[in-house]
């Protein structure tokens, strides 16, 4: 017997089949193998339709159904992990109105700039662990100020997850998490966040039900069951963002475990039980896959826009052939690369330098000592060094940092830029072989409330090495110090 787990993402669709005794992967399936098409109408937004997200989701599905030899009859349960914070607006037959504003759309920042000032900082900080900012709530009420007569036709928004499941279901659902990911939960009151739905003239009644985040949430319904392939009445018992699940696949569910991601865009998520919060305007906090009112597991998310699109931009412009031969170069470089640092930060404003956007830099560079062994290592510490900057505002914010996962997919690949983050924060930083849909489709295994046996699934499935801080912390201290020092210059230049 097997579980499904889907990966709802901007670029693609992944769905995974697992066995659902031993967690182990059966097979994986991404479609379109290009990436998906966004819109962009105007500069700043970003538009995929819902309805394109169903049709490659039903043909991912029934490939690696048949490509696995797997009949719809053994499927358990299925999993869903999504892109976050996108918007989907549906009529009462559950038509989507529009294209969705999905997560990278931009349109609604002044919308969540303003509530934030009226409302109040220590207000949207008590009650939603966040500055409501451009996420999902910003972005319904840009459609009610600029669309009004497409709004008044609203009868559910969801987030692109929500409508997933309700294709599948024919169920109008939401969650906690998703509705925290979205600024619609109220940590303190534990309820709809009233003040800020309020606020922006909606009508609580467009808010879908509330199901729990790990447990039975709907069944597949004859309609849903024949487009997607699989047998009526199969059970969906998941559904969340994908850090969150990312988190969940790296098996970080417990205060002070770390899950990291070093893709083109940096992304560090810590869990923590506290919901005090002091960086509210740089660090966004929603409620975890495990989080219940009685269980204040609150996973903190940092982005670091400019990461791995640094690393790709100096394959793309000096003369190398691949990132492993960068790699080597920057092995033959000492620790602090000889006094040359390079700020990361080249991919539009920085949310934990207060949305700032200082541009990517060079400095310290002398000519007759620096050459591309030294750039390529400067890279890689000063993207690194970005992940301990943001990871210094999480501690500041109440993270008590113990551990951190990543996957194998990424820049936690190279041993400099792994070792040099292990070695400033003083942790383990474990890796694991893994996807957002392999763990969705495990989570399903947590309906009987199992984590013990649902941890040990990913570390006897997906464990791979371990990089451990080294011993000469002084040259890292002393690199991190300057390339801060530097960091903080170009700050006061703005």
């Amino acid at each position: 017997m097997y579980y499904l787990g889907y990966d709802l993402g901007s670029s693609s669709i992944k769905v995974a089949l697992v066995e659902s005794t031993t967690g182990k992967s059966v097979g994986v399936v991404t479609y379109p193998e290009q990436e998906m098409e966004m819109i962009a109408t105007h500069q700043g937004w970003a538009e995929q339709h819902p309805d394109l997200w169903w049709d490659y989701l039903c043909k991912a599905t029934s490939r690696l159904l048949r490509e696995s030899n797997v009949s719809a009859e053994s499927i358990q349960g299925i999993g869903i992990s999504y892109q976050m914070h996108g918007l989907v607006v549906v009529d009462a037959k559950g038509v989507p109105l529009r294209p969705s504003i999905i997560w990278c759309d931009s349109r609604a920042v002044g919308i969540g700039n303003q509530a934030y000032q009226d409302l109040g900082e220590d207000f949207c900080a008590a009650h939603f662990l966040n500055a409501p900012g451009n996420f999902t709530a910003s972005k319904l009420k840009w459609v009610a100020e600029h669309e009004p007569e497409l709004f008044a036709k609203i009868y559910k928004f969801m987030l692109p997850g929500d409508y997933v499941a309700y294709k599948l279901s024919g169920q109008f659902q939401t969650t906690i998490s998703g509705l925290s990911e979205g600024i619609f939960w109220d940590f303190k009151n534990e309820s709809l966040a009233d003040s800020l739905i309020k606020y922006y003239g909606i009508d609580s009644k467009l808010v879908p039900d509330i199901v729990p985040t790990i447990g039975f949430q709907s069944k597949l319904s004859e309609a849903g069951a024949k487009a997607v392939g699989l047998a009526e009445g199969t059970p969906i018992f998941y559904r969340a963002g994908d850090q969150p699940n990312n988190a969940l696949s790296l098996n970080v569910l417990n205060p002070g475990e770390v899950a990291a991601t070093g893709g083109t865009s940096g992304v560090v998520y810590a869990v923590t039980d506290q919901l005090s919060v002091k960086e509210c305007s740089k660090v966004n906090n929603f409620a975890h896959v495990n989080y219940t009112p009685k269980n204040n597991h609150i996973g903190k998310l940092l982005c670091i826009n400019g990461s791995g699109i640094l690393y790709r931009w100096m394959k793309d412009n000096l003369d190398v052939y691949s990132y492993h031969q960068m790699n080597q170069l920057a092995e033959s470089v000492s620790v602090g690369s000889e006094g040359l640092s390079i700020l990361p930060f080249g991919n539009g404003a920085e949310r934990m330098l207060g949305n700032v956007n200082i541009g990517a830099h060079i400095i310290g560079l002398h000519l007759n000592t620096h050459h591309k062994s030294h750039l390529c290592r400067a890279a890689l510490e000063g993207i690194a060094f970005s992940f301990v900057y943001g990871m210094e505002l999480m501690q500041n914010d109440g993270v008590n940092l113990s551990m951190i996962k990543a996957g194998d997919d990424n820049l936690f690949r190279s041993q400099i830029f792994s070792e040099t983050i292990a070695t400033l924060m003083g942790v383990e930083i474990k890796i694991f072989h893994t996807t957002g849909a392999i763990g969705a489709a495990r989570a399903c295994s947590l309906v009987n409330g199992d984590m013990t046996s649902f941890s040990a699934l990913i570390e006897e499935n997906d464990y791979k090495m371990t990089y451990l801080p080294k011993d000469n912390t002084e040259a890292f201290k002393s690199a991190y110090t300057l390339w801060k020092k530097r960091l903080e210059q170009k700050l006061k230049e703005e």
